[in-house]
């Protein structure tokens, strides 16, 4: 999101489902909860009608959303859109959410949604690109042209640096979960993407991974 959001032609928008998110999972305790639900739309036609849908002033919207946000919505909508899945190993995928939730499950982590979508979009014979986070990390601005050129869109150098702050477009959730990303100025690898699994969290890894690498296989290769 910070990347797409240095481009010329381009506006964000962070997770515009989270606040409905939380409406339909009221079990779920997510950090600022409150803050968030008082902060954004929460009707999911309104979020379609007035975001997904909405009017804006650029040629490009990147809309950054969680596969897991989409509970019991009509997910068809998404053959309108030009679909980019951002897939990360499931070992530091899930010691990340750890930090915050201390037990999470397949349905709070996201990636057999993702695979899911993904699935729906090919059997309809519709574009659906992966990128995982690790390739990039490779060769940035080999892989974020490769990216642009599937997108159909064009690279811009200014997408492979940014100032390390936060950024107007940032959920209010940001204070818990871009810590890293707002210290950041580009893509590089971060020393927590080393922390260990938690061991019960193995299971959920191991269930975890036959998703990961299904997307994995029809990544964007460095």
């Amino acid at each position: 999101m910070y990347s797409f959001a240095q481009r010329s032609d381009t506006r964000v928008v962070d997770e515009p489902f989270y606040g409905y998110y939380l409406i339909q999972r009221p079990e779920v305790d997510h950090p600022g909860k409150e803050q968030i639900l008082s902060s954004m739309e929460t009707n999911a036609q309104a979020i379609l009608d007035e975001v997904i849908f909405g009017d804006y002033d650029r040629s490009v919207l990147f809309i950054k959303n969680m596969a897991h946000h989409f509970v019991e919505l009509d997910h068809r909508f998404i053959i309108k859109l030009t679909n980019l899945f951002l897939v990360r190993n499931p070992k530091q995928l899930i010691s990340s959410i750890a930090q915050q939730m201390k037990t999470p499950t397949m349905d709070d982590i996201g990636c057999y949604q993702q695979y899911k979508f993904y699935q729906f979009l090919q059997e309809l014979s519709l574009p659906a690109v992966v990128l995982d986070s690790g390739e990039l990390l490779k060769d940035p601005p080999g892989v974020l042209q490769k990216l642009c050129k599937v997108l159909d869109i064009p690279f811009e150098e200014q997408m492979l640096s940014w100032e390390p702050k936060p950024r107007p477009e940032d959920g209010i959730w940001a204070r818990y979960w871009y810590r890293n990303v707002h210290q950041s100025t580009g893509f590089s690898r971060q020393p927590t993407s080393d922390r260990p699994l938690p061991p019960h969290l193995e299971e959920l890894y191991e269930a975890t991974l036959p998703f990961y690498n299904k997307l994995y296989e029809n990544a964007i290769r460095a």
